[in-house]
């Protein structure tokens, strides 16, 4: 059993940036491969980034590939998505995610957070 609590969304404009914090809390945290996901406003939720459990493997979206980096420090139990240059396309609703195996699937997660809301305006 693992929660999730995300936290660092917010109102940012076109260029900005946002760092993205998933605390985690009930199993090893570091046994798990870690996901971001996005729901955009009337759009189903969509695959972001991952990371490894040892952080040795990640994974973007293509449209976020070189301006976000996701990273953990299994010391804090915690997954983050740095976020920059924002857009406003980059507006949703941002989850984290465990999962048992490396993948960007979102099937594949087994345990989600409820959310955090990311706002770019122009």
């Amino acid at each position: 059993q693992v929660q999730l609590v995300e936290s660092g969304g917010g109102l940012v404009q076109t260029g900005g940036s946002l760092r993205l914090s998933c605390a985690a809390s009930g199993r090893t945290f570091s046994n798990y491969a870690m996901g971001w996901f996005r729901q955009a406003p009337g759009k189903e939720r969509e695959f972001v980034a991952t990371i490894s459990w040892n952080g040795g493997r990640r994974d973007y979206v293509d449209f976020m590939k070189g301006r976000f980096a996701i990273f953990r420090d299994n010391g804090k139990n915690t997954v983050y998505l740095q976020m920059n240059t924002l857009k406003p396309e980059d507006t949703g609703v941002y989850y984290c995610a465990a999962a048992n195996t490396y993948s960007l699937h979102p099937l594949s997660y087994t345990y989600w957070g409820q959310g955090t809301q990311v706002t770019v305006s122009s």
